[in-house]
Parts: C-alpha cells; sequence; structure tokens
C-alpha cells in the first residue's frame, strides 16, 4: 500500500493539553484513526475520560511520549509505521523558565519530533503549532551561535525565545530530513466556541481574572493595542485541514481573528459583560516595562505581546474556505470563555456543572445538576460552592441568590422579578437555606402552584431575633472583608476546619460581596420582615420541612406553633450549627434524599432507622 492509499492516521503529541485534546476530538468525530501521546498511563486515562464526557463514543490509541528519552515515543518508529501524520501540540506554555528549560522542552522536541518523522513510512506531513508572534523565522539561520541565541533569549526571556527558535528548527531540520511540513501559528487560544471550555489561565486570562477580582488599577498597552484570539475548536478543525491539504505543504499560516476587538476595547467589554468595574487608566506597554513588577503584577515576558502589529491571514482564511471552514462570532466566543473561566473561578473550581444563567436580566450563578427541579438557595455569607456536595449527592443545583456569591444583581430587591423566573413553570422542591429560606417562603407564598415542598434549613426569622444597628452592619462588613479563611470558619461553625471550604467565599465577600451580604445580613434583623416571613409561612400548605443544628435552635414559641400544624416536619440535628453543609453534609444528603411530604391522614409521619439518633418532631 502507497502512503497515499493508506487509512489516514494521526499521531496527536501533546493530547492532554488544551489544543491537543481538542484535535484529538475534531479528529476521531471526523472518522481519522487517532494516537494520543501522553506523557503518562494516568494522563491518558484523563485523556480518554475527557473525550468520552464530550460524547466520543469511538476510542483512541493511547501511547506514551518520553521528550527527555532519545527517542521521543516510547516503541520508536518501529511501533508507528502505520502513521500518516503528526500534530505536534507538545512544548511548555509557561512565562518565567529558564533559558535552558525552556529550550529543552520547546527546541528539543521539535528536533526528535523530526527525527521520528523521517523513519516512518507513511507519514504524509507533519504539522506544528508555533506561534503568531514568533512565526516566520528564517529556517537558513540555523544553527544559531551562541552568541546570537544569549542574545536573543536574554531579549525575550526563556518561552518566547525558545519558541522563536523551534520555529527555526522546525522548518531546517524538516528540509534537511525531507519531511513534509505545516505549521499553524495560532493567537491567544481562548476557550471553545459554543461552551466557553478552557483550562489554561495564563496571558490573557490572568489579565480578565484581575478585572473580575478587582485587582487591575489599569489596563494593558495603549488605545492601538491589538491581542488577536482564536477559539481552541476552530483551531483544531484548522488543523485537522491543514495536514491533508495539498498546498500546506511547507506553508505557515497565522491563525486568529481579525475582528477581534482592540486589547482595551475586549477587556472593557468583558468586563461589562461579567458585571464587574472596568479601570479606566490604560497603560501602555513602554510604561509598563519601566514600573516595578509588584505593581505591574505583568511578567516581562508577557509584555512584548502588547502590540499593535497586524498578521497574514489571507492564505489562513483562503485554506479555510476551501475547507468550509468559518470563525465564529468573536465576541460571543469571548463572553462564552470569560463565563467559563469565572464560573470555573479561574481554575480553582473544577466540575462540569457549574455556569453562569440569565434570570430575568439578572447575571446568575448555579452549580450541579442543570434543569434541576430541586433547588438549594444558600443563606449569608456563604456560596453555592459550600453546597456544592450536598447538591451532587441529591442531585440538585445550587444558585447563588442576586447580589451574592457569584450572582450579579443587587440583592433583595431583584426577588420580585427574579424569584420567578428562577422557579419556573414546573413544581420545584425548593431548599433555602438562612436568608434563602426566606426567599423560598416569598416564592412558596406567591407560587405555590410552582412548589412541591419546602425544606427550611436554619431559617433566621423562627429563631431568637438578633438586634442590629448600622453600626453592627458596618462592623459585620469590614469583618467580612478582612476575614481569612480560618477567621470566618470559627466565626460560622467554632472551628477552623471548614477554611478550605470557605475559600472561595472569602474571595466572593474581597471581590466586593461583603457590602451586599453586610445589608442583607441587616434585613434579616428586620422585626417586621421576620413577622411578614412567618405570616407567609402559615399561608403555605404543601409539605415543609424544617432542620436546624442543635446548637442553632429554633425560637421555642415558634416550635410550639410548628408542632401543630400537620404538613410541618421539624429536625433537630445533634452538634449542627447555623451551617450545617459545612460540618454535617453527609447528614443533610440523608436528609435531603427525598422531598418532604404531607403525612398519610390519621397518622404521624414515621421516623426511619437511618435518622433514629436524630431528634425529630413530627406533628
Amino acid at each position: 500500500m502507497s502512503a497515499q492509499d493508506a487509512p489516514r492516521h494521526a499521531l496527536v503529541l501533546g493530547a492532554s493539553g488544551l489544543v491537543g485534546r481538542h484535535l484529538v476530538l475534531t479528529l476521531a468525530r471526523a472518522g481519522v484513526n487517532v494516537t494520543a501521546a501522553v506523557r503518562s498511563a494516568a494522563s491518558g486515562v484523563r485523556v480518554e475520560a475527557w473525550l468520552r464526557e464530550h460524547g466520543l463514543a469511538r476510542s483512541v490509541d493511547i501511547a506514551i511520549a518520553d521528550f527527555d528519552a532519545p527517542e521521543i515515543m516510547v516503541g520508536g518508529a518501529a511501533a508507528f509505521s502505520h502513521v500518516t501524520e503528526i500534530h505536534n501540540c507538545a512544548g511548555a506554555y509557561r512565562f518565567g523558565m529558564p533559558a535552558e528549560e525552556a529550550r529543552a522542552a520547546n527546541v528539543g522536541i521539535v528536533e526528535k519530533l523530526i527525527d521520528l518523522a523521517a523513519e516512518l513510512p507513511m507519514l504524509q506531513r507533519v504539522v506544528h503549532v508555533s506561534g503568531y508572534r514568533v512565526g516566520g523565522q528564517d529556517p537558513d539561520a540555523v544553527p544559531w551561535s551562541e552568541e546570537h541565541r544569549a542574545a536573543v533569549y536574554a531579549e525575550l526571556g526563556g518561552y518566547e525565545a525558545s519558541k522563536v527558535e523551534s520555529d527555526a528548527v522546525f522548518q531546517a531540520r524538516a528540509r534537511e530530513r525531507d519531511v513534509p511540513w505545516t505549521i499553524v501559528n495560532p493567537a491567544s487560544v481562548i476557550g471553545d466556541s459554543a461552551t466557553g471550555e478552557s483550562d489554561q489561565h495564563i496571558g490573557l486570562a490572568s489579565t480578565i481574572e484581575q478585572i473580575w477580582d478587582g485587582t487591575a488599577t489599569a489596563l494593558p498597552g495603549g488605545a492601538a493595542t491589538f491581542l488577536p484570539v482564536v477559539t481552541v475548536d476552530y483551531l483544531a478543525a484548522f488543523m485537522a485541514a491543514a495536514a491533508v491539504d495539498p498546498d500546506a505543504v511547507g506553508a505557515a499560516y497565522w491563525i486568529l481573528d481579525d475582528a477581534t476587538p482592540l486589547l482595551a476595547d475586549l477587556l472593557t467589554d468583558v468586563g461589562r459583560h461579567l458585571g464587574v468595574r472596568i479601570p479606566s487608566l490604560k497603560v501602555p506597554a513602554s510604561v509598563i516595562t519601566r514600573l516595578p513588577r509588584w505593581i505591574t503584577r505583568a511578567d516581562p515576558e508577557t509584555l512584548g505581546f502588547l502590540s499593535a502589529d497586524r498578521y497574514p491571514t489571507a492564505s489562513a482564511i483562503e485554506l479555510a474556505d476551501r475547507h468550509g471552514l468559518r470563525l465564529p462570532d468573536v465576541r460571543v466566543s469571548l463572553e462564552r470563555w470569560a463565563d467559563h473561566l469565572a464560573a470555573h473561578r479561574f481554575g480553582a473550581a473544577a466540575g462540569d456543572e457549574r455556569r453562569f444563567v440569565d434570570v430575568a436580566g439578572v447575571r446568575t450563578f448555579e452549580l450541579g445538576a442543570s434543569g434541576s427541579r430541586r433547588v438549594i438557595l444558600p443563606g449569608l455569607p456563604v456560596n453555592a460552592d459550600t453546597w456544592s456536595e450536598v447538591a451532587s449527592g441529591i442531585g440538585a443545583r445550587a444558585v447563588d441568590l442576586p447580589g451574592l456569591g457569584l450572582s450579579g444583581g443587587t440583592g433583595i430587591h431583584d426577588w420580585e422579578r427574579w424569584l420567578p423566573a428562577m422557579l419556573g413553570d414546573e413544581p420545584a422542591e425548593l431548599i433555602g437555606h438562612s436568608i434563602g429560606a426566606a426567599a423560598a417562603v416569598i416564592a412558596a407564598d406567591r407560587f405555590p402552584e410552582r412548589i412541591e415542598s419546602l425544606t427550611l434549613i436554619a431559617p433566621f426569622f423562627l429563631q431568637a431575633p438578633v438586634r442590629g444597628s448600622e453600626r453592627v452592619r458596618m462592623l459585620v462588613r469590614a469583618f467580612l472583608r478582612r476575614a481569612d479563611p480560618v477567621q470566618l470558619s470559627r466565626r460560622l461553625t467554632g472551628a477552623g476546619a471548614s477554611a478550605k471550604a470557605l475559600e472561595s467565599s472569602i474571595r466572593d465577600l474581597r471581590r466586593g460581596r461583603a457590602k451586599s451580604a453586610a445589608e442583607q445580613l441587616t434585613s434579616a434583623g428586620s422585626t417586621r420582615w421576620r413577622a411578614e416571613l412567618r405570616d407567609a409561612l402559615g399561608r403555605f400548605h404543601g409539605p415543609v420541612r424544617i432542620i436546624t443544628g442543635s446548637e442553632d435552635p429554633l425560637d421555642p414559641a415558634a416550635v410550639a406553633h410548628l408542632e401543630s400544624l400537620p404538613h410541618v416536619e421539624l429536625i433537630s440535628v445533634p452538634g449542627a450549627g447555623h451551617h450545617p453543609q459545612l460540618t454535617h453534609s453527609d447528614v443533610l444528603i440523608d436528609l435531603l434524599g427525598h422531598p418532604a411530604t404531607l403525612p398519610q391522614i390519621g397518622k404521624a409521619r414515621p421516623s426511619t432507622a437511618a435518622y433514629a439518633s436524630y431528634e425529630m418532631r413530627t406533628a
């Protein structure tokens, strides 16, 4: 069989990275046989799991790459004689690397890659990922002199210099070994155009994180700074097409969207979409280079990307047109990417079931089972993340109330329009904690036909009132803004054991949610509002379950009244306080594993053996 007649089989190096995973998925979906090259068996397992999660029914081969060994692929060329194309997505993408480390990672890989490619009898193409700021190097300059190499690495830094050198070495070595090649020079790679998914958090993503956190005092770059982007799925589709395009042999393509807004506009648009304050000051790269790094928080290697340069994209557009590829809307893609970054706390929170949704015009964060009719409304001053274990355990979704956690909005004033939109039309089981219990009761009072059952956890309006004042509100706000996770854990639970679970809540409070949380805590002290909530609860005749910690009991007068109601079940969890989701999540999962129900006429609701150790009062 000739090489031209061989079935298409792609070897993807760097298959566990952002670009590599999407490329494997794109190729496999197109019917190409794929071998995903990874550094370890564990990495291969993660790649296979990711592919399954993204709907790939067929299997791919997994192979181990050893970039430090003389032969880059374990088994050598003989084990890969069937490969028709190689895609090199491997390398080190990290600013601040020492020169030798960067060179070994990025230059050493392409040298070994071409040596392997030259020995593969069926090989028709090697596609190499370079970069839009480093592509187009002169292969005739290879090998570099020691003086030239030292000067380039000193000027550009380890990462960018190693990419410049590897671009030149790749071309020179491929020409020397008669290996057909194609180079792609992508711009800043952002998330999937449909989902925004990305796990890469350096470069532009880190700047967006600073704007999101409110730590950015200025926008980097001048008025004309152009930092183009490309979505990872478009880049993968382009690479898959270029590998079999005969006109792409010996060609380099700049893959980016010319419609990317100028950097200041891009960051402003993203900031507005995220609902955060946008710095008005713009600082050109020439000024940033003269400022101390502790002020700019910018790695010097990133400053070379703050340029007004434009790039030769015509040939890439022509190839894309030949293969029916169309760039997705760049502004929509940027917004989806920003949503994914923020929902996953810029890499600090894992899991696919995290998202922003629009609820009556309020940007709302929720986690857990999308569309679940079991809805958890968290209390103060914590967020939905503190309920993630419980939500997962009972198949629910936890939703940050307006003005709290990751949700937008201002607070209680948004509830009137937010609650009916959040409920939807199908009956829901509402599980409200603390001030979330107030939201659940208001929803049940106004829309009883949409409420299947109510579970109220530590409902403040049924507990002894805590007197508040403006001074108390200011003190609470100051504490919430300055507390660390251990301090907050001790304040909420009496011990520091829940500090890790509260790290995201601390980040939200410091990001500006402390003011809203303090205001809502003050509202919770209103005698009038507490009475209104008790009256509203009395008007709801569906099943109600009230769960409290033994260390955070209901007001005795409230207990006496509730015990007389046939549709109310009272449960006390021994040893728990106001935040049982932090200290007794396993108990909550057991208790919430089934919805609250009405007892049969003439019968008390029985206690099950699983809950025999809990103190239960059942009317």
